[in-house]
């Protein structure tokens, strides 16, 4: 117990020293932060009120995609849901962890089983994933278009796309057949087992079983929700891209410094980098990535910086009032307590 809890306190301390570097020593060298806030007190608050518009569609989004992923649940529940969560995600160091428990309890207090939650849970990171691995595809394919694909480029967008067709490839075939569900399960088990085994924590058994016996709903939702699937995540993803990049074009970033093209290549990367969960919420990395890799597109660093700390604040920083909210919400709201309608057939 005393090494998880000094590990866990060495990893908390190792990602807030990360964070004051990144914010502290590094983005100063990028960007004299008196230009970057000249820059963002430029914006009229016309282009202001179309970002605060675009970061609340982008929310929505969100809260879309888990009906979709959730048969039974309503919007107001995916709200909570959906901002309770990424506040989590945003603050607590291993936050995707939590916030993932934290979905459990909250869809088990309104009524979901297990097995129901853990189905909108793999379902829609199954999406999303998908999703951050075919946006520097989509990226590159632009880039391509436009005369800009280098010899890099043209690497990096060959391995993600191999990544994507391998694991869209896998999970056809858990779809289609059982006993490769099985087998994917137990290499699963396996996998993860070294990982317990350094902890010193028991394998992971039965993971075979359990995944042939969750390949059943899976097929029901995909067959019959995966086109709302779909476009709910594109559009969710494209929609934070596009608070970023309306960021820029108010910031003064012009489409021939930076194109539309560029900006979302170098998003969908630091995403993809980011993915790891170094700190919360990428804090610091997700900054200094975008940062660097516009800044190396073609944008004036100040105007770079500016844009990029207003939409992570936007993106990251408002949402955790309103997910503290939410949470309390939740806490306090009897009245949504086992109202899940029965799961009978999803609904399409």
């Amino acid at each position: 117990m005393n090494r998880i809890t000094a590990g866990g306190a060495l990893r908390i301390a190792g990602s807030a020293a990360l964070i004051v570097a990144i914010f502290w020593f590094v983005l100063p060298q990028v960007a004299d932060v008196s230009d970057v806030w000249r820059q963002v007190r430029m914006m009229t608050p016309l282009e202001l009120g179309s970002l605060v518009l675009a970061s609340a569609w982008n929310l929505l989004t969100y809260w879309i995609l888990l009906v979709a992923a959730t048969p039974g649940l309503r919007y107001g529940q995916a709200m909570v849901l959906s901002a309770s969560t990424t506040a989590v995600s945003n603050t607590v160091p291993g936050g995707s962890a939590v916030a993932v428990g934290l979905t459990y309890s909250m869809l088990s207090s309104w009524g979901f089983s297990r097995s129901r939650s853990t189905l909108s849970v793999m379902v829609s990171g199954i999406w999303n994933s998908f999703a951050k691995l075919g946006l520097p595809i989509l990226a590159l394919a632009l880039l391509a278009l436009q005369g800009e694909a280098s010899a890099g480029r043209v690497a990096a967008g060959l391995a993600g796309l191999a990544a994507l067709v391998a694991s869209v490839a896998v999970f056809a075939m858990i779809l289609r057949r059982e006993s490769f569900a099985r087998r994917a399960g137990d290499a699963g088990a396996r996998l993860f087992s070294r990982l317990l085994r350094l902890a010193r924590r028991p394998e992971a058994r039965g993971w075979g079983d359990a995944t042939a016996k969750f390949r059943s709903r899976v097929i029901v939702l995909v067959e019959q929700r995966w086109l709302r699937l779909t476009v709910a995540t594109i559009v969710g993803h494209l929609s934070l891209f596009a608070v970023l990049l309306l960021a820029l074009r108010h910031v003064g970033v012009a489409e021939r410094e930076v194109s539309t093209a560029e900006a979302l290549a170098v998003f969908a990367f630091v995403r993809l980098i980011t993915a790891i969960p170094i700190t919360p919420g990428g804090l610091g990395l997700v900054e200094l990535g975008l940062a660097a890799g516009l800044s190396a597109a073609g944008g004036v660093e100040a105007e770079v910086v500016a844009a990029v700390l207003v939409f992570r604040l936007l993106t990251f920083v408002l949402p955790i009032p309103l997910g503290i909210g939410t949470y309390l919400f939740w806490r306090r709201n009897r009245s949504w307590r086992d109202s899940a309608p029965p799961l009978v057939t999803v609904a399409t």
